[in-house]
């Protein structure tokens, strides 16, 4: 598999404070690679530099072998990659519906965005019974699930999910990974996901990198690290000297 994403060597900085050393990773086509590591360690800002909300002041990030650095968000979503944010980020005040019908903009095809809408409607039942609710009404993992479909609206080829399971109960937490690997299969989805906890990723990741302090500690094969030992080493830090938080976006 070729990569669909690669980040060589991006340094970030927020003012004076660097979030972001050297890190590099890559993404092939049709994989599901995981980003874990605490609070403070760069994942959020690792995601947003790919989907080109944050500039890097070194290194690079390619997109099929070219780069993008420069380029605005808007240009890098219509390259395939779509981002679901922390937090969700859904319009409130605009309908479930509404919420969707923003995210089938980018087509430009009408025709193709109702028949999208009408398949994910199928795979989120739950947003199919609220399609005409305000969105802001919606509990937390309907919010999630609704952050997710909005993406996938956009026929990405890599969504980029941060934190999915961040502030919502196992049980939701559960239904939003099936959904995501469902969507894998269904829709040749490439998955670059964050995370703080490993115990889910370790299941579905074909691919695994800790980030803590701002750089990469460990990567590899998830199936070569089920064991968590080396993950927690790499994400605790233990027998090394302690990596002061970043004041800075996780």
């Amino acid at each position: 598999m070729g990569a669909l994403v690669e980040v060589d060597g991006i340094h970030v900085r927020y003012g004076d404070l660097v979030a972001l050393r050297d890190v590099s990773l890559s993404v092939a086509e049709g994989e599901v690679v995981c980003i874990i590591g605490p609070n403070g360690a760069g994942k959020s800002t690792a995601l947003t530099a790919i989907a080109g909300g944050v500039a890097p002041y070194a290194g690079d990030i390619r997109v099929g072998g070219v780069s993008v650095l420069g380029l605005r968000p808007e240009q890098v979503a219509r390259l395939g990659l779509s981002l679901v944010p922390e937090g969700r980020h859904i319009f409130g005040t605009l309908t479930v519906e509404e919420n969707l019908r923003i995210g089938g903009y980018i087509q430009g095809d009408r025709a193709a965005a109702k028949a999208d809408m009408e398949r994910l409607l199928a795979l989120f039942p739950r947003l199919a019974e609220r399609l005409r609710y305000p969105a802001g009404r919606l509990s937390g993992g309907e919010q999630q699930m609704l952050a997710v479909a909005r993406a996938v609206m956009t026929r990405p080829r890599l969504l980029l999910v941060d934190e999915p399971s961040l502030g919502l109960a196992p049980r939701i937490i559960d239904q939003i990974y099936e959904i995501l690997l469902d969507l894998r299969q269904r829709a040749a989805l490439t998955l670059l996901i964050n995370e703080q906890s490993s115990n889910r990723i370790l299941k579905h990741a074909d691919r695994i990198y800790v980030l803590r302090g701002g750089r990469v500690q460990l990567e590899g094969p998830a199936a070569d690290l089920r064991d968590g030992e080396a993950i927690r080493h790499a994400y605790f830090g233990f027998g090394e000297a302690p990596v002061a938080p970043l004041d800075a976006p996780a």
